[in-house]
């Protein structure tokens, strides 16, 4: 399970970077812009985790999330064209979707382990993993950002992280499988806005209507 997760967690570097140089490709950033920008979005949210935590941040004792980023920045931004092929953009978004359950679970997992807030923590900066370094990209690129936006983005993590944290407490000695379904949860979801292309319903608009 770690050798998987850890993999696992190196394609969702991948996919996070590439995926926020592609996003900002219409801002005209340079190779440089996009390498940090790309870097933020991958490893932003974890950093802001672990200085909550007040424990090692998790790249400095593992550089190949750096070079990792590194490398697939420069690759989308190189290869824009390529990235930007309509099954290509699609994939990397299935597999942004898996980093961002992965990450969000494993962030959970970790403030868990540590007794860091129970049982309200682990949600929070589960979520704050998973799309921590997106919000810090998006700000400072001047773009709306993933909160204030109607995609089905945060919710599924919101709900797999509650769901992840109440089969702890309830069955503690199936943790590996909690782990793997509430993953499931968050992906499945998350594909499936990404199929259907579904969206957070704008309340305030059908409010109006019925008014």
């Amino acid at each position: 399970m770690e050798t998987l997760s850890y993999w696992l967690g190196m394609a969702g570097t991948v996919a996070f970077s590439v995926t926020a140089v592609l996003a900002l490709a219409p801002k005209n950033i340079d190779l440089f812009g996009a390498v940090v920008l790309g870097m933020i979005t991958a490893i932003g949210g974890g950093t802001i985790r672990d200085l909550i935590l007040d424990v090692p941040v998790f790249w400095s004792t593992d550089l190949n999330y750096i070079w990792v980023s590194v490398g697939a920045s420069i690759a989308a931004f190189s290869a824009h064209s390529l990235f930007n092929r309509k099954d290509i953009f699609s994939l990397m978004l299935y597999v942004d979707g898996l980093g961002v359950a992965l990450f969000a679970i494993q962030a959970a997992d970790k403030v868990w382990d540590l007794g860091f807030g129970l049982p309200v923590a682990p949600v929070i900066l589960g979520i704050v993993t998973a799309i921590g370094g997106g919000l810090i990209r998006d700000v400072l690129a001047g773009r709306q950002t993933l909160l204030m936006s109607r995609d089905l983005y945060a919710t599924p993590i919101l709900f797999g992280c509650i769901l992840y944290v109440f089969l702890l407490h309830l069955l503690p000695e199936y943790r590996f499988i909690s782990a793997i379904g509430s993953i499931f949860c968050i992906f499945a979801i998350r594909a499936s806005a990404i199929h259907w292309a579904l969206s957070v319903p704008d309340w305030l608009t059908m409010r109006v209507k019925s008014e």
